[in-house]
């Protein structure tokens, strides 16, 4: 599974989800909730967030969010009223339907406009973020999205935040697990006011979304929008699943964070050594880690994901993964904002943090890229491929970096 919108979790988290607790209405603050007999409910709630607060290294943790997608609806309720103006990522930079016109921005009323970004570097261009910041007086201000392949420059988007008097909000959605680990950028401690997220992608937990933010105001707001705004009742059996995805961060987060930037790093290379198109920028390298991949004076990633240029392999992201199902290599599009070639669903991303979680380490890249290669660029039939993809998966049984 390379996917990057997903994991396997550890499989007490999967059990924790299954749990008779999770019908159990939890309405009202902790300690002083609308049902009696809740008391181990409210406790349950409080740990959650404590150890979300802990694994983010932040102040406060709004965890009652059921997704990603309402996470970032939290934090425009926190910042903006309708009318209020909101940029963000476009399409070409990875930014999230969310963020968007035709997603819960735009159903808020918010007026977006396009982040400029610097193609070359994969990064906000701050020159011209400070020109439209200035002329049209933002109250948001949006960073990162659906693919990050290096650090944004947040520290860089705050300056420009506070001299406009506007909020700059992260999407982790992807990210998180890497930001707990301590081993991406740390988007809070750079600048951001808001931290939204999933929590089972890299961060390996239940489907849910989390807010985070050292901003005791922002905090006050949040929690009023959770409750008696939007959530009100919420999934305790959810809630448990967090709390021990939680444990498993504060204790392997690292490590794990560690594994999926390095198995990216060797996958990238691994598929440029057998002609796959993968997407580069130029003297892009990060400090965040030493296993940063580069070939020829270019960086493929500094995190998990990696891009695949679908041009040169004879389609868009989507046929390339169409092509790649049937072999049993499943993967998803996205758009790379390309000065030359096809815009769209140009390319097609890749994450490793699945691969890492069932003990597969950077020496089995090889053989990952091999297999996606003799489908893209040998064009060996999917069905002939798939034999040997179930075999090589058939070795990796166990989870890793889980407390068992």
């Amino acid at each position: 599974m390379l996917y990057a919108g997903t994991n396997t979790p550890n499989p007490r988290v999967s059990a924790l989800l299954a749990s008779p607790i999770g019908s159990r209405p939890n309405l009202g603050a902790p300690g002083d909730t609308y049902n009696r007999g809740m008391e181990d409910g409210a406790r349950l709630s409080v740990l959650a967030s404590d150890l979300v607060a802990r694994a983010f290294r932040c102040r406060y943790a709004e965890t009652r969010v059921p997704s990603g997608s309402l996470a970032n609806l939290y934090a425009y309720l926190a910042t903006c009223r309708p009318g209020d103006r909101v940029i963000s990522f476009g399409d070409a930079a990875a930014g999230h339907p969310t963020h968007h016109a035709n997603g819960a921005a735009g159903l808020l009323g918010l007026e977006i406009a396009e982040m400029p970004f610097d193609t070359e570097r994969m990064d906000v261009d701050l020159d011209g973020l400070a020109v439209l910041a200035r002329s049209w007086r933002p109250r948001l201000l949006i960073v990162a999205g659906s693919m990050c392949l290096f650090p944004y420059d947040v520290a860089g988007v705050r300056a420009i935040a506070d001299e406009v008097g506007a909020y700059v909000m992260y999407d982790a959605a992807h990210m998180g697990g890497l930001i707990a680990g301590g081993r991406f950028q740390q988007p809070l401690a750079e600048g951001a006011h808001l931290m939204t997220g999933s929590t089972y992608k890299s961060l390996g937990g239940p489907a849910a979304g989390v807010v985070l933010t050292d901003d005791a105001e922002l905090a006050e707001r949040l929690d009023a929008i959770a409750y008696p705004g939007l959530t009100a009742n919420f999934d305790l059996a959810r809630t448990a699943a967090l709390a021990l995805a939680m444990l498993d961060t504060l204790e392997f987060g690292a490590a794990y964070a560690d594994a999926c930037i390095e198995n990216a790093a060797a996958l990238a290379e691994a598929l440029a050594a057998r002609e796959v198109a993968v997407f580069s920028v130029p003297g892009r390298g990060s400090s965040a880690s030493s296993s940063s991949s580069r070939s020829s004076g270019s960086w493929f990633t500094s995190s998990q994901h990696v891009a695949v240029c679908a041009a040169p392999h004879g389609g868009d992201g989507n046929e390339l993964a169409r092509r790649l199902e049937p072999a049993n290599v499943l993967t998803s599009s996205i758009g790379l904002p390309l000065a030359d070639g096809p815009q769209g669903a140009n390319a097609l991303r890749l994450g490793t943090q699945e691969l890492t979680r069932w003990g597969m380490e950077t020496a089995d890249m090889a053989e990952v890229a091999a297999l996606m290669a003799r489908v893209l660029v040998d064009g060996e039939s999917a069905e002939s491929v798939r034999r040997d993809v179930v075999a090589f998966r058939r070795r990796f049984t166990e989870r890793h970096f889980i407390r068992a």
